[in-house]
């Protein structure tokens, strides 16, 4: 039954109730149909999309989760960042750069436990490096400017 306003519009309509007699129209089996799986209460049937193949299978797999249990965090550092760095006079380019002096400075989280230097970018200043990783670039890089790295084993 519904409740009509002034205008003869429906302001709301009654829920059905079912399993109320034949009579309702959704009485017995309330709808349901007779037996199986979805005709019983609290079963709903999981990304089944009736009988298209699901969401889950129409996407592709992508990329490769590795174990990270024994992965050593590294923290990466470029050249340029570096130069930048000394630019701003944030690192003192006499100072030797090394992982503790930039965990100090919050420029690498501390978490990390090996630092690599990359060679993207140019270095001006003369500076020195104690890193536990470097790209054979940045070395070449780094003794063109007359810096010096030492690796740490």
């Amino acid at each position: 039954m519904s409740t009509l306003n002034t205008t003869g519009k429906v302001l709301y309509k009654k829920k059905m109730r079912v399993g109320r007699g034949i009579g309702s129209g959704k009485g017995k089996t309330s709808g349901r149909g007779v037996k199986g799986q979805k005709s019983r209460s609290g079963v709903a049937i999981k990304a089944f999309e009736g009988g298209q193949m699901p969401l889950y299978r129409r996407l592709p797999k992508r990329g490769f989760n590795a174990i990270k249990r024994y992965q050593a965090i590294i923290a990466i550092m470029n050249l340029e960042k570096i130069q930048s760095y000394i630019d701003e006079k944030t690192i003192n380019s006499s100072d030797i750069i090394n992982m503790a002096l930039l965990i100090k400075l919050k420029l690498i989280n501390k978490n990390s436990q090996k630092l690599k230097i990359l060679g993207t970018g140019d270095i001006k200043d003369k500076i020195s490096i104690e890193a536990d990783l470097i790209s054979k670039a940045a070395v070449v890089k780094l003794e063109k400017a007359g810096g010096t790295i030492q690796l740490k084993k």
